[in-house]
């Protein structure tokens, strides 16, 4: 029956051109927001679904969690917003996290796009744009509270407020910040930036608040605001640093064998023969390299699995390929196309970023488009 089983998986991966599985499960991510929205009642749950919903797909992402409530999405780039608009109903906002370039205020404002306006600039541009059409549109207000990134800095703040004060068609939706050091909740950065935001807010008397990203969630209440914006949690992705992972996971990968062959002690493996095998080893390469989400730092730290048994990368990872030792499986158990799990039960987000020496964030939004995308 296993066989059976591995055969009718092979063929199907090779009948779609694909030699990997990249299972996305969006009853799991529908799961996840439901979570967050029950920790954060009353407050409401948006969604970060920047990068192509960190790249799993912005428009089934976003279509699943319209489905389950959610009507506020958060994307970095205007050209983002301009894909995901004509895909969403109208009632479900779209804003624009990095704000408008020059030339683009009239074509969000005709597409109905908010910007979240980060400068003195952005907001003289928006405003400029309201005024021309003889609309009263809609922004939302970032402040720096100490991440250096984003958002209006602190002497600009006085001149805001001037403006605010004389009058404007531009209809302030909330303020907001992004928390830098939400995934450490013992940071201490955490309550310097909640002390700025509730001065911001002081400042600005009578507007809404949004603050907490996926690690500001489980900061507690004083973080929420009147909209959280999750993006990791909602993908299965570990909200907080050192702490168990109350998310459930969304996304699988499965790559297929091309190749096996059992080398002696000696022998050289991978780009600049950087592996020497010190016994006799069986080998197998799969078809997924750097170029499909593999990072080259997995190179000789990383491992994939099968029927549970890690299974150590050895040698350089490669552009499209990965070379494994398999010699803790039963000869024969893998041949030319059985499959490989990369991220399931065994390999979480994390771990395989741990022996990356990167970030989940990073592995997530990496993953190539030559995989054989299933979306449950």
């Amino acid at each position: 029956m296993d066989s059976d089983i591995l055969v009718s998986r092979t063929r199907t991966t090779t009948a779609k051109g694909a030699t990997g599985h990249l299972t996305i499960d969006l009853a799991a991510l529908g799961r996840n927001y439901r979570k967050l929205v029950s920790m954060l009642a009353p407050v409401r749950a948006g969604a970060v679904v920047k990068a192509d919903a960190y790249g799993l797909g912005a428009e089934r992402v976003a279509a699943t969690l319209y489905g389950e409530g959610c009507r506020h999405f958060f994307v970095a780039q205007f050209v983002e917003a301009v894909r995901l608009r004509p895909t969403l109903a109208h009632d479900a906002q779209i804003f624009v996290l990095n704000g408008l370039q020059p030339g683009n205020e009239i074509a969000g404002a005709e597409r109905g796009i908010v910007p979240v306006v980060n400068s003195l600039a952005q907001w003289r541009q928006w405003s400029a744009t309201a005024r021309m059409l003889k609309r009263c549109l809609p922004a939302v207000l970032q402040f720096d509270t100490g991440m250096s990134r984003l958002g209006f800095p602190r002497e600009e703040r006085a001149e805001l407020a001037a403006a605010l004060g004389d009058g404007s068609n531009v209809e302030i939706l909330f303020i907001m910040s992004h928390l830098a050091s939400a995934d450490d909740m013992e940071s201490d950065q955490n309550g310097e930036q909640l002390a700025e935001m509730s001065r911001i807010a002081d400042e600005f008397p009578g507007l809404d608040m949004s603050f907490a990203n996926s690690g500001g969630v489980f900061l507690g209440d004083a973080y929420h605001g009147v909209l959280a914006r999750p993006g990791i949690a909602l993908y299965g992705g570990a909200p907080n640093n050192g702490e168990a992972n109350p998310m459930e996971p969304v996304v699988s990968l499965d790559v297929a064998v091309v190749q096996t062959r059992t080398v002696p002690a000696g022998t050289k493996v991978g780009y600049g023969g950087a592996h020497v095998t010190q016994r006799e080893m069986r080998l197998a390469t799969i078809a997924a390299g750097y170029a499909d989400g593999l990072p080259r730092t997995l190179s000789d730290r990383g491992a994939v699995y099968v029927n549970g048994i890690r299974l150590p990368i050895v040698g350089r990872v490669s552009m499209d390929s990965v070379t494994v030792d398999v010699s803790a499986l039963p000869e024969g158990t893998l041949t030319l196309g059985s499959l490989v799990e990369v991220l399931g039960p065994n390999q979480t987000l994390e771990d395989i970023a741990g022996d990356a020496g990167t970030i989940s964030y990073e592995i997530l939004t990496a993953l190539g488009d030559r995989y054989d995308r299933q979306y449950r």
